[in-house]
């Protein structure tokens, strides 16, 4: 097959890149290639079967059209200040006309007017100061909530928007590898039902998520794109009652805290905040579990999740920080026979393990059914365990009760974009003819930035007539 463009990779980046171009009327064939299916097939059977299936060849809350944002808590950030380093590549002034050009496509598509985190001036400033007193950073970033189940809807329109518009879409179609001519990329290499096939094409994207960024890794090693070790963050998902949350969730949404904690101040931060929300599960290559949170536009719980996550940075001599990750959760996993692991905060400062009967008579019940009681500790790297109970003590201060003995830590809650690819601000590699995109590139963390840097390139492309 023969095309102008091909993008490997339908979540937010390689969705918004075929957007632009439209957009900006191009006349370019476009061919977008996904491992998973249409966003009318994905579906979890945990919503039935109240445990994972550990679905095959892929999960469906990580992989298919949208990727990980169709069943995700749904929120879009619109600040330059939160979703990675693009702006460091591109400027900040650029990212945030481009996140406010983002979101109101995602308006023209459905997404709620409403923004959360804007005004309650006064209260921001109290928890400002109870943060500063704690030594951490607040960051107030206005939130657009989607909703996991509005999100589905809303990248369903756009899948519709795309193939109406003549973007041929391939699904079930995995990327194996880039076909390099003469130091060009010249297209992609794909495997669908056990056959070999190819995508030719003029620009080749790379967009594949966190999901592919262990994938984009080798790539780059196998065929010479430059990029560098970055930082792994690796944590817990914390879960507590909405009344401990009550202040945070009304006046900001979305607490989005910072700290450096003693002794190795290492980057510590919350993110994915999820008022009455889930905590859920993902599974990853390599039968991997690891834990994440939704939150429902209607649907809600009586409690409150988010993550705590530490960052780690590797160059020498060790400079596989993936694979680390990687290592810590199926450590985890292996405790968990399998599951994820649950605990709660005063069991782990007492040095025992949690067992499922007092977890049943805690105040604060699971909302992962299936998640196994247990002592994550046992798997926890020591400087990241000492991070987490030091950093979750400094929250207790801004928020009281969040580092109540009932509090729930479940592990492994890991985020793979660890490796940074070198480009231009065009999104140009060192191989000719050959883009990359979004968290798998290393320079966005969620939907927003994946959204702005896929429209970016879309307007590059467009422009190449």
């Amino acid at each position: 097959m023969k095309t102008d463009v091909v993008i490997v990779g339908a979540g937010p980046a390689g969705i918004f890149t075929a957007y632009e171009m439209i957009a900006k009327g191009s006349a370019k064939k476009i061919v977008l290639v996904e491992k998973g299916v249409n966003i009318e097939r994905r579906a979890c059977p945990k919503i039935k079967t109240q445990k994972c299936m550990n679905c095959k060849p892929y999960c469906h809350i990580t992989t298919g059209f949208s990727g990980a944002g169709a069943f995700s808590d749904g929120k879009l950030s619109l600040s330059y200040e939160v979703g990675g380093d693009l702006p460091a590549l591109i400027g900040a002034k650029k990212a945030q006309e481009t996140i406010d050009y983002a979101d109101k496509i995602y308006l023209e598509f459905g997404a709620d007017t409403h923004i959360e985190g804007i005004g309650n001036f006064e209260e921001v400033k109290e928890i400002r100061k109870q943060a500063i007193k704690a030594g951490l950073k607040l960051v107030d970033c206005p939130i657009r909530h989607m909703g996991t189940e509005k999100a589905q809807h809303i990248y369903l329109e756009i899948e519709k928007f795309l193939q109406n518009h003549g973007v041929e879409m391939l699904f079930s179609h995995e990327c194996t590898d880039i076909i390099l001519e003469n130091g060009e990329c010249k297209g992609v290499r794909l495997l669908h039902e056990g056959k070999e096939t190819e995508v030719r094409a003029e620009s080749t994207v790379i967009a594949t998520g966190r999901r592919g960024a262990d994938w984009l890794e080798k790539l780059c090693e196998q065929n010479n794109i430059m990029h560098l070790p970055g930082t792994v963050d690796i944590g817990v998902r914390v879960e507590v009652r909405n009344e401990v949350m009550e202040k945070v969730n009304k006046v900001l949404y979305e607490s989005k805290l910072i700290g450096y904690p003693r002794p190795f101040k290492n980057k510590v931060r919350t993110f994915c905040q999820n008022p009455g929300g889930f905590v859920s599960q993902e599974n990853y290559d390599n039968d991997l579990a690891v834990v994440n949170g939704h939150s429902y536009k209607e649907y809600k719980s009586d409690n409150t999740n988010l993550a705590i996550l530490c960052s780690h940075n590797f160059s020498e001599p060790f400079n596989q920080p993936i694979a680390y990750a990687q290592k810590v959760g199926e450590l985890t996993n292996m405790l968990g026979a399998g599951h994820i692991l649950v605990q709660r905060f005063g069991d782990i400062l007492d040095g025992k393990r949690t067992w499922p009967k007092e977890l049943a008579q805690s105040n604060v019940r699971p909302t992962l059914a299936d998640a196994v009681a247990g002592d994550i500790t046992a798997a926890m790297p020591y400087r990241a365990m000492i991070n987490i109970i030091n950093f979750i003590q400094a929250v207790d201060m801004v928020v009281p009760g969040f580092a109540s003995e009932e509090t729930l830590l479940y592990s492994p809650e890991l985020k793979f974009y660890s490796n940074r690819v070198k480009m231009d601000e065009n999104f140009t590699t060192n191989v000719k003819g050959l883009h990359c995109l979004g968290d798998s590139s290393g320079w966005t963390r969620g939907l927003m930035m994946a959204s702005v840097m896929g429209i970016l390139m879309g307007r590059r492309l467009a422009e190449k007539q």
